[in-house]
């Protein structure tokens, strides 16, 4: 069924007309697309909590191995609800995507998708001083580098003061030269085609290498109990902490690619042990 759309016009800063459409969202909740650049890609699914006066946001990006994957399929059906019935605004980002875009240019998607909704705080009533970053898997990747190389932000005129914290979802490319030795076997093509083979550039993109420069204020990382996911967790946490960041590292139930694709699928699920854990680390930073 094709969705009704309502366009709204009107320049932007990145010089391309923002649309809003009002249509279904993640578990067919209401939500408002709104566009941040001229590319299809960049686009933005806000999904509005009920509230009189201006709310925290949880800004959710994609996985997908930087290359595929989209915000209306692989976000996870219950966060959108779970986030707006506990008052918080909820919006799931799509980015452009390799090999038509690079990582640098993905993560710069990233800071620009937030500038947008930061320019609209006060008609989307977000309340610019609450925001958490949360990605799975690549895009636990993507969130991370934003929050711990502040070049992204910058270039889309804010800075790290603007978000509160950062929950990466069972990443493992937050040191790449590492994972691309640790696990070229099965995704050597994958990590190859997004970061290519100049070690330079494979740190430049680590989050890990960037953790002893100025970092978002807080991180949750989360992993399940992947070898690679477990060992790039703890050591991007042990990085953060080492720098003065404020960083915990958790582990879950889960094994393989079912248990990495879980921790996306059920968080918002009250039975799923990582949604209580979300929501005590969330209600500890937003209530700052």
């Amino acid at each position: 069924m094709m969705k009704a759309l309502w366009i709204i016009a009107g320049a932007i800063s990145m010089g391309a007309a923002p649309v809003l459409a009002e249509g279904r969202g993640t578990a067919g909740a209401a939500a408002t697309e709104i566009s941040y650049g001229a590319d299809r890609l960049q686009s933005i699914d806000f999904h509005a909590a009920k509230t009189t006066g201006p709310a925290p946001l949880v800004l959710f990006v994609h996985g997908g191995g930087w290359k595929r994957g989209d915000k209306d399929n692989a976000t996870g059906r219950l966060k959108a609800p779970h986030y707006n019935a506990l008052g918080y605004h909820f919006a799931t980002v799509n980015y452009r995507l390799v090999p038509d875009a690079t990582v640098e240019q993905q993560a710069a998607d990233i800071a620009a998708a937030l500038a947008e909704l930061l320019r609209r705080a006060d008609a989307l009533k977000i309340d610019r001083g609450k925001v958490v970053l949360m990605g799975h898997s690549a895009g636990a990747h993507l969130v991370a580098l934003v929050g711990t190389d502040p070049q992204y932000l910058r270039a889309a005129g804010l800075s790290l003061a603007d978000v509160r914290g950062v929950i990466p979802l069972d990443g493992a490319a937050y040191d790449v030269p590492a994972q691309m030795d640790e696990n070229a076997r099965l995704m050597g093509d994958t990590y190859k085609q997004a970061f290519g083979t100049d070690p330079a550039r494979q740190r430049a993109l680590s989050p890990t290498h960037h953790a002893a420069a100025p970092n978002a204020p807080a991180f949750l990382i989360l992993h399940v109990q992947r070898r690679d996911g477990t060992a790039q967790s703890r050591a991007l946490g042990d990085a953060l902490r080492k720098a003065g960041t404020d960083a915990r590292v958790q582990g879950f139930a889960g094994r393989g690619l079912r248990g990495h694709m879980e921790i996306n699928r059920k968080l918002g699920d009250p039975d799923y042990p990582a949604t209580g854990v979300v929501d005590d680390w969330l209600a500890d930073q937003f209530a700052k």
